[in-house]
């Protein structure tokens, strides 16, 4: 899998984005992730916005079909497991509070909003996987566990894998998602 790279938004990206948005993108410092297919999928923000209004958010993710399929996930009940395997499994909590003291880490020399507030839950809970999703991708797999494992899950459509999701994204069994067996 190739490492992801930020590229400065193209007059034709801000479009793209702003008719998957439905509105004007506000503060778009970069496009952290393309998907297979070539659209702008997850935008870097400014930590403020042009109006001076905080946003946490680094990443966000704008693809559609990839905004619907985090949506699915979470209605599922894909956060409610991974929050109580982060209590039961120290391995995994620390991994994500890497993850979060990372993103908070690269938010803060972009423009530090004064807060340890990054987004998603982290990195006690999850509680957005589109913002998990959207790092994981900006970031490549191995930064954000839970981010990863949502992609995986997310990868598994064969309407997202190699359209809107990278061919080559690391697989995740069902047992790494619940913490149980299943048949």
């Amino acid at each position: 899998m190739s490492s992801p790279t930020a590229e400065p938004p193209t007059p034709e990206d801000l479009a793209t984005v702003a008719a998957q948005l439905g509105r004007e993108p506000r503060g778009v410092l970069a496009i952290s992730y393309r998907t297979p297919d070539g659209a702008p999928a997850v935008v870097m923000t400014a930590p403020r916005l042009p109006d001076g209004t905080p946003f946490p958010t680094l990443y966000y993710l704008t693809d559609p079909r990839l905004t619907a399929e985090a949506s699915r996930l979470e209605s599922a009940g894909l956060m409610r497991e991974m929050t109580a395997r982060l209590h039961s499994d120290a391995g995994l909590a620390q991994a994500y509070r890497a993850a979060h003291e990372s993103y908070l880490a690269e938010r803060d020399a972009i423009g530090s909003l004064g807060t340890t507030f990054t987004g998603g839950g982290m990195p006690d809970r999850v509680k957005c996987l589109h913002v998990l999703m959207a790092h994981s991708l900006a970031k490549g797999p191995g930064v954000n566990p839970l981010g990863d494992e949502a992609v995986a899950v997310a990868a598994r459509s064969p309407q997202l894998r190699g359209t809107a999701l990278p061919a080559d994204w690391p697989g995740i069994d069902d047992e790494t998602i619940t913490g149980e067996d299943t048949p």
